[in-house]
């Protein structure tokens, strides 16, 4: 009898031949297109392959992924800061870029916050802890944008994250991470442009710069596959 296994694994192929040579009911099952059934309810050949795609599997690869790491100000070994959307800080655009101190219009001022890139709807973490001490307009005379502000009085910051649809009350107290309400598309406002959400960060009084507050760091981490 003649076994028929292209494409297989050389070394698979081998082994079940191994197997069939040595095994008279392995082969007459091969043979006659029944394969007995096991305590596993798998026939003897079918836990030998599977055995052998177990040995033989290659790790999965890896990629690099983005992490953010807000730093630790008050010395307790935790973060006390967070990335609100989970992603990276806006790129240019039509409408410029999305960095701290970046010009705007045409100049005559500079960006007070960091954008961080989000989707419309999804859920905005809370950039500090503390409690909500206002919910505000983005823009005088448009009720449709508003921001979220957090004060922490313990460690003396101050956190708005504009253009959020809110969840939370003014005098709620909120942790670290926590959702405060989701993102509003800015679509109708200024077409084209990367949704976002707007962080300020101060102290006593000063705008900070929240990319050295919330610093990203690549890591290597294991690719999905189409198994998990």
């Amino acid at each position: 009898m003649q076994l028929k296994l292209w494409g297989w694994r050389p070394a698979l192929a081998q082994t079940i031949g191994l197997v069939l040579m040595f095994s008279p009911v392995a082969a007459l099952a091969v043979a006659s297109g029944t394969t007995p059934q096991g305590p596993t309810g798998q026939s003897p050949v079918a836990r030998l392959i599977k055995a052998v795609n177990a040995r033989t599997r290659l790790p999965a690869p890896m990629v690099s992924k983005t992490v953010w790491n807000g730093l630790d100000v008050d010395g307790d070994g935790a973060s006390d800061f967070v990335n609100p959307t989970g992603q990276a800080p806006r790129l240019l655009d039509a409408f410029g870029y999305g960095e701290f101190g970046a010009s705007r219009d045409g100049g005559s001022r500079q960006h007070e916050g960091v954008d961080y890139t989000a989707d419309a709807d999804q859920a905005v973490a809370a950039p500090i802890s503390g409690f909500v001490t206002k919910i505000g307009y983005a823009y005088g005379g448009d009720d449709s944008l508003r921001f979220v502000e957090i004060t922490n009085p313990a460690l003396g910051y101050v956190a708005r994250a504009f253009y959020v649809d809110p969840d939370v009350l003014v005098g709620q107290a909120v942790r670290l991470g926590e959702t405060i309400g989701t993102v509003a598309s800015l679509q109708s406002h200024y077409p084209g442009i990367t949704d976002h959400v707007h962080l300020e960060v101060m102290k006593s009084g000063e705008r900070l710069n929240a990319e050295t507050l919330i610093v990203a760091r690549t890591i290597k981490v294991k690719a999905r596959t189409a198994n998990g």
